[in-house]
């Protein structure tokens, strides 16, 4: 409870307003109901005869009061079958019983409206901090993280929270008021029948609380498998063309094939045990009602009996109203660990910590005036104990082109992803114009440095919304001007509708070459003065090639540009060309220069001439 207490502070607050007015609702809802049965009952007795007693109408006050109360509705009884008789009178009881059940279902229905968009509210509420906290979140956790996973955190187990948690919610506050009022009309009618029903309800609420212990964890494991089947999914569509190309269908399918029956035995085990709440309520519940009638009956038969046989059916018919609640408000505690174990999966994102942090008090960016510099600059990442960059020390003076070349795995894409602070150095220092960058804002330092990388990431939307996706106020001239510099404006306007044509999901309607002109086009209308090209041309064919190479050349007109290569014909040209080799720089210089030295770089060079 104490769980459940903590996340409603969490996330149902905002929403007080609503929970008030459920509880104002569900109040009106039980005294209805219990005015109802307790006005009929003793209408019934003198109606068919029970009870023949002359009654005098009788003062209202407060000493006496349960008496007077049962003593005026006789009273007004026989007045109602004095006037209209028998017949009208059983009609009049009718009609009175319709009405208190419709004010009373009106209030049960206004309770359950009100909390309808508290649930919905709760669960927009977590899926939106899970997206914000993701989209937060350095690249480190995502990459750590398997995407199926994190998705199925956003799906299955916010929806399981709704299904729980803010479905019970609503069990959660109307139950306990009835519950409330029954007991109270319980305890009034005869308290001798009241205390032994409380000492016989302890044992069913330790039969409940038996069946739902080990509810949570069997809700985790299942919510794990769903987790692992989604991740399963997602790289099954990623690597469909690999998947196809090596005949690996069989393979996949039995990979998914298993994890699938994971979950479904898992599942079993979850909606067995929650299967059988039902049923173990309702033996329980009558149990106890057979228990009362027999405690009751001993009662009315022993010679000074508290109570009469018209009463005790009212005291049975209470008591049946009161198990209802009961059963319903277990079957809400028994579904609530469920909620909380998919709650405890969503808090691992929610709750993750974000080493990448705002400065305190920031210093203003406006650009770079004078240059970069990496100094003593070492990196490993959380998970591995293996540094990635070894005491890097560099200078990128402004409007420089500097190419970094090496082998795959000497740290090129891990050093400028620390240019931006996707990762933070873990030693050094990265500085623009001599101040750390951690002293900027991360808004402003992102503002200055564009970035095209090998994997052209487009978003299933229109080339206009993906060449302008940086710049919320940019115009269709802008957007033109942009792509014509990428050598994009042609097979834009060759497309089916123009700026308005879609690209599909990751841009999958556009050959290699026309995505990364997009991807180029984008960081032209964004316009940083400094430049990341990630190995931008490496995936591309000679035509292609050509033409990104000439939109990047544009691009890179009077701009700090850091630019990393495989080909080494691309990069040439750089102002100084620097060479990683296990976290290290190793060589550094112009082309010809490097050439010269006959170390590294030379081999790199003969061996893509051979």
């Amino acid at each position: 409870m104490k769980e459940f207490l903590k996340v409603l502070r969490r996330f149902a607050l905002p929403y007080k307003s609503y929970m008030i007015g459920a509880i104002f609702a569900n109040l009106l809802s039980a005294v209805l109901n219990v005015f109802s049965f307790m006005s009929i009952m003793p209408m019934l007795n003198m109606l068919f005869g029970m009870d023949t007693t002359a009654y005098a109408y009788q003062e209202w006050q407060l000493d006496g009061i349960k008496d007077i109360a049962i003593n005026n509705i006789y009273y007004y009884t026989t007045v109602l079958i004095g006037r209209f008789g028998h017949q009208t009178t059983l009609l009049l009881i009718g009609v009175f019983l319709a009405v208190t059940t419709f004010l009373k279902t009106s209030c049960y229905f206004l309770a359950s409206a009100v909390m309808v968009p508290l649930r919905t509210g709760i669960v927009r509420d977590i899926r939106i901090l899970v997206y914000d906290k993701v989209l937060h979140l350095p690249l480190a956790f995502v990459s750590e993280e398997r995407r199926g996973d994190i998705i199925a955190r956003m799906s299955g187990d916010v929806m399981e929270v709704e299904t729980s948690i803010t479905a019970s919610l609503e069990m959660l506050i109307r139950h306990p008021i009835l519950i409330i009022f029954y007991f109270a009309t319980l305890v009034f009618v005869s308290w001798q029948l009241t205390l032994f029903v409380l000492l016989t309800i302890p044992a069913l609420g330790w039969g409940m609380g038996a069946l739902g212990r080990k509810l949570k964890a069997q809700s985790l494991t299942a919510q794990n498998k769903w987790s692992e089947t989604m991740a399963q999914l997602d790289e099954m569509l990623g690597g469909l063309r690999i998947v196809k190309a090596f005949i690996a269908e069989d393979k996949m399918l039995a990979r998914f094939r298993r994890v699938s029956n994971e979950y479904r035995n898992a599942s079993n085990r979850v909606a067995v045990r929650q299967a059988s709440a039902h049923p173990v309520s309702e033996f329980l519940g009558t149990c106890l009602i057979v228990l009362v009638l027999w405690f009751g009956g001993t009662l009315i038969f022993s010679d000074h009996s508290p109570i009469d046989a018209p009463t005790f059916i009212f005291y049975m018919v209470i008591l049946y109203s009161l198990i209802d609640p009961l059963k319903n408000l277990s079957r809400a505690s028994y579904a609530v660990p469920k909620g909380l174990a998919s709650m405890e999966r969503i808090d691992k994102i929610l709750n993750a910590k974000n080493p990448i942090q705002e400065p305190v008090e920031p210093v203003p960016l406006s650009g770079l005036h004078e240059n970069i510099e990496f100094h003593n600059v070492h990196f490993t990442y959380s998970n591995s104990p293996q540094e990635v960059i070894r005491g890097v020390d560099l200078m990128v003076p402004r409007g420089k082109t500097i190419a970094l070349v090496g082998q795959s795995g000497s740290g090129k894409s891990t050093l400028v992803d620390l240019l931006p602070r996707y990762h933070d150095v873990t030693e050094g220092s990265i500085c623009i114009d001599g101040v750390d960058i951690r002293n900027f804002r991360i808004h402003d330092l992102r503002s200055l440095i564009g970035n095209v990388n090998q994997e052209a990431i487009l978003f299933n939307d229109t080339f206009f919304n993906n060449i302008a996706f940086g710049v919320p106020d940019a115009t269709m001239e802008q957007v033109i001007e942009a792509a014509k510099i990428a050598n994009a404006h042609e097979f834009i306007l060759q497309s089916e509708h123009g700026y308005d044509t879609y690209v599909g999901d990751r841009g999958c309607r556009l050959s290699g070459g026309q995505r990364q002109r997009i991807s180029i086009a984008r960081a032209i209308l964004k316009n940083p003065p400094i430049l990341i090209l990630d190995e931008a041309t490496s995936a591309l064919d000679t035509e292609s090639e050509r033409l990104v190479q000439e939109a990047l050349e544009r691009l890179m007109r009077s701009r700090t540009t850091i630019a990393i290569a495989h080909r080494l014909s691309t990069i040439k040209n750089a102002d100084r060309i620097c060479v990683l080799h296990e976290g290290r720089i190793v060589e550094s210089g112009t082309h010809e220069e490097l050439l010269a030295l006959g170390g590294y770089y030379k081999h790199l060079n003969d061996m893509q001439q051979l």
